[in-house]
């Protein structure tokens, strides 16, 4: 009974940080995606998180680095379920198409599943603008195995284009990528009108623009 008794106030304490924890996760992730990420301070994301100790951001999370690494981990596990489900409906398609829709698709499915608002659209957008963050959003995506199966699958629907070209393209589309998906989030959560009525058609739409990135011509030097 002794032990019994002690394992309560433990797990209440795990069950407290847990969900003190998630508070200050979803806290920052919208101060940051609105402010930027060093406009907005620990002492801040505390107070937003319902917090009134201004040091307890840095108690569990460390450094801001940290803190975005942890909103980047929040999100990966379900956009990577995302992923290998549209890979298994693939398969080993020689479609240029069907690879870009498995890069474009998992975000956009998984904010909606999230339910309006929502925030890390635009949190990904800040991160990747910002020099001394991007680099912890590229870690992150080149931990997932299948990302790294699509991106595969892209290139061997591509064998005749340069590498010098492949890279170029990889980049473009990385950049609408983030920023058309974050300008919709925008709009959404202020209400004025989008293109596309649905995530999943707006998704589409990317792919066809995207499609047209890798499948262009290739001026040659």
């Amino acid at each position: 009974m002794p032990a019994q008794a002690a394992r309560g106030p433990r797990a209440s304490r795990a069950e407290r940080n847990t969900a003190t924890r998630d508070r200050i996760l979803a806290a920052a992730e919208r101060l940051f995606a609105e402010h930027g990420v060093y406009a907005v301070s620990n002492r801040q994301v505390g107070e937003a998180a319902g917090q009134g100790n201004t040091a307890v951001v840095g108690y569990h999370f460390g450094t801001k680095t940290d803190l975005v690494r942890a909103i980047i981990r929040r999100h990966s596990e379900q956009i990577e379920r995302i992923r290998e489900r549209l890979l298994a409906d693939v398969g080993d398609s020689p479609e240029v198409r069907d690879w870009v829709a498995c890069l474009v698709r998992p975000i956009p499915e998984h904010l909606d599943g999230l339910g309006a608002p929502t925030w890390y659209a635009r949190f990904s957008a800040q991160v990747m603008t910002d020099p001394a963050l991007r680099e912890i959003m590229i870690e992150e995506s080149l931990t997932s195995p299948a990302l790294h199966r699509i991106l595969d699958g892209l290139n061997r629907c591509l064998p005749a284009l340069p590498v010098e070209v492949r890279i170029e393209r990889g980049d473009i589309g990385r950049h609408l990528m983030v920023h058309v998906i974050a300008e919709r989030e925008r709009a959404l959560a202020e209400g004025t009108p989008t293109p596309r009525a649905t995530w999943h058609d707006a998704a589409s739409g990317l792919i066809d623009a995207l499609v047209g990135v890798w499948l262009a011509p290739v001026t040659q030097p």
